[in-house]
């Protein structure tokens, strides 16, 4: 009985193990299946499946692009500020050379205009002289005149009644913005024998000092006036150098001789 109740325990140990042994074989034939399965479905997509580019090829795309517009903005950008600067450096330049032109030519406005003043000022002081020089002159020529003074054409006459020599006749003539008497034709020598008599000597502005023979006027002119010596005059005796005028013409004699004279002043020098 025993041995019955063995053999069937063993018996159904043994039929235990032999499903167990067949159901781990079919779980590995199940995933070897499996598994073939798997790569070669990733086989066949891997041969037939066409290339493709990543999943974010779009956004790096999108990325570059934006890269791309932000670089040429910034590069106009700087065109536009270039272009601003070089602009404003020109209108700069321009407005500094039209102020530095106007500032040249106001200086020279400036210039001319303080040469023009002194120029007005120097005009001021001349008209002053020569109105003063006329009043002295008006005053002279009243004086003049009050004196005894004779008027003749452009000239006074003024007749002395002392009596010098002929180098200090002449240096009270100059004294008194006048010098001896130049008789330029034969008008005037009648007209000085009228105011001065017919007896008198009178001292003339005409010598040979300088050259004996060669008789000039003391505004450096030769005497050149026809019939102006009266006789023999002039008789050519050593140390006559200066000449004297009477009622028969000029006469030499020595100039150190004392004798009246008689100044001239043309009143409109």
């Amino acid at each position: 009985m025993s041995g019955i109740v063995n053999d069937s325990m063993d018996k159904g140990s043994i039929m235990d193990t032999e499903d167990r042994t067949e159901r781990i074989v079919d779980i590995y034939i199940s995933a070897e299946a499996v598994r073939d399965m798997k790569h070669k479905k990733d086989t066949e997509e891997f041969n037939t499946a066409k290339p493709q580019t990543p999943q974010n090829t779009g956004s790096d795309g999108v990325k570059i692009r934006s890269s791309r517009a932000a670089g040429v903005c910034l590069v106009l950008l700087c065109v536009l500020l270039l272009t601003a600067v070089i602009v404003l450096c020109v209108l700069i330049y321009t407005k500094s050379t039209n102020y530095t032109q106007e500032r040249d030519q106001l200086l020279i406005r400036n210039e001319n205009l303080t040469n023009e003043r002194e120029l007005l000022i120097l005009q001021n002081g001349n008209l002053t002289k020569e109105r003063d020089q006329l009043k002295s002159e008006k005053n002279d020529l009243q004086k003049c005149l009050a004196d005894g003074c004779k008027c003749n054409q452009s000239s006074l006459y003024f007749i002395s009644s002392e009596m010098k020599s002929w180098t200090e006749s002449r240096r009270y003539c100059r004294e008194r913005a006048a010098d001896l008497i130049i008789i330029n034709n034969k008008e005037e020598q009648d007209f000085v024998k009228i105011i001065t008599g017919s007896s008198e000597y009178f001292w003339i502005g005409l010598t040979d000092l300088e050259v004996e023979g060669r008789w000039k006027w003391v505004d450096g002119s030769n005497m050149t006036l026809p019939g102006f010596w009266g006789g023999t005059e002039p008789n050519g005796k050593q140390n006559e150098d200066c000449a004297l005028n009477y009622s028969q013409g000029g006469a030499d004699f020595p100039c150190g001789d004392t004798y009246k004279w008689i100044c001239e002043k043309n009143i409109l020098k």
